[in-house]
C-alpha cells in the first residue's frame, strides 16, 4: 500500500508531482510569450501524438539550445494532453500539465546554477557525455546505470532525447540511444525543430532576437524491426527522421547556394 501511495504522488525518480506541477506552471507562464508572443511557434503533426500510449514513448529530436526548445516541448505536450492540436494558444493547459514527461540532459549542464537545478527537478534525466568532458575530447562508453535511468523514465511516461547530444547542426548521432531503444522497445517519435538558435543564446535563456518564427514538426512513429536491423540501420533511420543526416546536409547547402 505504501508503494502505491509513493508512485501516486512522486515520479519515477522520487520527485513530488505537486512540485513538478508548480515548476511546469511557473516556467510555462514565464516562457509563454517566447512561443506565443514576441516570438511565435508554428506546430505541425501533433495529431500523431494525441493517441500515443501514456508510457514507453521516446521522442528523438535535433537540438538547438539547452533549454528553450525543451520547454517549448513541455508547452506542446501539455497542450496536447488537454485536447488542443497544433496550437499552444490556450495556456489553461498549464493548470493540468503532463508530469510523467522527462528529457535527457548533460549532467555538467544541469549542475550549473540554481535555475538549472530547478529545470532538473521538472523532469531531467542527467547523463555524462561520452565524447566530451568539459573542453576535453574523451571516448567512453555509456554507463549501464544511465540506460537504466532512461528506462525508468520510459516505464513511467514519455522521454525526450537529443541523439546528437549537442546543439551543433548535423553533428553525428550517438549510438547510446539505440541501446535504450533495443532494451526497452518504446514507440519512437521524431521531432524536427528550427528557429530556436536564431531567437535565443546557446543556453536558451537570453533572447537574442524578437519576431522569430520557431517551428516544431512531429512525424509518424519510426517503424523498426529489431530482428533484422543493425544498430547502424536504426541510427541512420533516426538521423534521417530528424533531418540531420548527410542527405539533409547536402539539401541545406544546395538551398543556400
Amino acid at each position: 500500500m505504501k508503494k502505491k501511495k509513493s508512485t501516486l504522488f512522486r515520479d519515477a525518480f522520487g520527485n513530488f508531482h505537486f512540485i513538478k506541477r508548480f515548476l511546469i506552471f511557473t516556467f510555462g507562464c514565464i516562457s509563454y510569450n517566447r512561443y506565443n508572443g514576441f516570438n511565435q511557434l508554428k506546430l505541425e503533426g501533433t495529431e500523431y501524438i494525441k493517441d500515443l500510449p501514456d508510457k514507453k514513448v521516446l521522442f528523438v529530436s535535433n537540438h538547438q539550445t539547452y533549454f528553450a526548445d525543451v520547454f517549448a516541448m513541455f508547452h506542446v505536450f501539455c497542450s496536447v494532453k488537454n485536447g488542443f492540436i497544433n496550437t499552444i494558444k490556450n495556456p489553461i493547459y498549464l493548470l493540468n500539465p503532463k508530469v510523467n514527461l522527462y528529457y535527457v540532459a548533460a549532467k555538467e549542464t544541469m549542475n550549473h546554477g540554481f535555475l538549472a537545478r530547478l529545470f532538473t527537478y521538472s523532469g531531467a534525466v542527467t547523463v555524462k557525455r561520452t565524447w566530451r568532458k568539459g573542453n576535453k575530447k574523451v571516448n567512453r562508453s555509456v554507463e549501464p546505470s544511465e540506460i537504466t535511468r532512461m528506462g525508468r523514465a520510459l516505464n513511467d511516461g514519455w522521454l525526450i532525447t537529443f541523439p546528437q547530444g549537442t546543439t551543433k547542426a548535423f553533428a553525428p548521432g550517438r549510438r547510446g540511444i539505440v541501446h535504450v531503444i533495443r532494451k526497452f522497445c518504446p514507440v519512437v517519435v521524431p521531432i524536427v525543430i528550427d528557429g530556436f538558435q536564431k531567437a535565443y543564446d546557446k543556453k536558451g535563456i537570453r533572447v537574442k532576437k524578437k519576431g522569430v518564427l520557431q517551428k516544431m514538426k512531429f512525424k509518424k512513429p519510426i517503424k523498426l524491426d529489431f530482428n533484422k536491423e543493425t544498430t547502424e540501420n536504426i541510427m541512420e533511420k533516426i538521423m534521417d527522421s530528424i533531418e540531420q543526416s548527410p542527405k539533409y546536409y547536402k539539401k541545406k547547402h544546395l538551398y543556400e547556394i
